[in-house]
């Protein structure tokens, strides 16, 4: 089975930001290139202060929140529609946790969209642990859409983890999708200490490091070209911190594809800083893949 699972619909979280918007379209471009329903959601959230009941009645305010959902949802469609008429276009409003109900979606969807700030019931959403638990917990991949649309390369980071292997697969079918050329990435070695002792046996070490970071990407991308052969691959292992890497090679990219955990130079990365500062700062937007062990 593929990453894209055409009897799955791809899920989009909207909260009536211009981000969400951004996030729609770039979903509903996605739903029409895989020939995929698209589901838009808006989850409301009942306040825990600031509406005193002297002030306004319990019914009054959760009719006004049914109706802003309303609203936000219409905008939502609309903007999907414009992007691509062809996609068949469903919408739910609902009431609760956010990031409960977008994750009991994610079982039967293909994909999780969602933009990269917000406001409303996604205010925050990918400013702490509300992301950290889409991200770590959700049952099909997670799109953050950021930056400006490009024409450049799908990027993947590779690290030799089996999730790394997921984020290679979704690469693939990217950038066969998109007609794009593939950018694999593997880096290596980034503690200070070797800077410092840039002679002698740590000069030896960078060399020998330097060929096994080449090898290890040959070796995980082996096989992949002749299952798309259409999909022109590149494929670079510098010296370097994961995040400045990356970053670096996702300016003018389509889309930066990553894993949610993994070892060496990405380890920890949902959860460390590698993954925070790729989802704050990407210039485009970040496809955060999981195991299938994890699933």
């Amino acid at each position: 089975m593929t990453i894209h699972d055409r009897t799955r619909p791809i899920l989009v979280g909207v909260d009536g930001s211009a981000s969400a918007i951004a996030a729609t379209r770039w979903a509903a471009a996605e739903a029409a290139r895989h020939k995929m329903p698209l589901h838009i959601v808006n989850v409301y959230t009942w306040p825990v202060s600031g509406y005193p009941e002297a002030l306004i009645a319990g019914h009054d305010l959760l009719a006004s929140m049914k109706n802003a959902s309303a609203v936000i949802l219409d905008e939502a469609r609309t903007a999907a529609e414009s992007a691509a008429p062809e996609v068949a276009v469903s919408v739910t409003s609902h009431g609760g946790d956010t990031v409960a109900y977008l994750r009991s979606l994610s079982k039967k969807s293909s994909l999780l969209v969602v933009g990269s700030r917000g406001l409303g019931g996604f205010s925050g959403l990918l400013l702490g642990s509300v992301a950290v638990g889409i991200a770590a917990h959700t049952e099909c991949p997670v799109i953050v859409v950021r930056g400006e649309p490009n024409e450049g390369p799908v990027v993947v980071g590779v690290d030799g983890s089996p999730v790394s292997e997921a984020a290679i697969a979704f690469a693939f079918e990217e950038a066969s999708a998109l007609g794009a050329d593939l950018v694999a990435v593997h880096a290596w070695h980034d503690s200070p200490l070797v800077d410092v002792f840039e002679k002698g046996y740590a000069s030896l070490y960078l060399d020998t490091a330097a060929v096994d970071a080449e090898e290890l990407l040959a070796q995980r991308l082996a096989g992949w070209q002749e299952k798309h052969p259409d999909v022109s691959v590149t494929r670079v292992a510098p010296r370097g911190r994961a995040a400045k890497v990356l970053m670096d090679y996702a300016q003018g990219a389509r889309l930066l594809v990553i894993g949610s955990r993994g070892r060496g130079g990405f380890t920890g990365l949902t959860l460390g800083s590698t993954s925070q500062a790729l989802i704050h700062h990407a210039p485009c937007p970040v496809a955060v893949l999981r195991s299938p062990e994890d699933h």
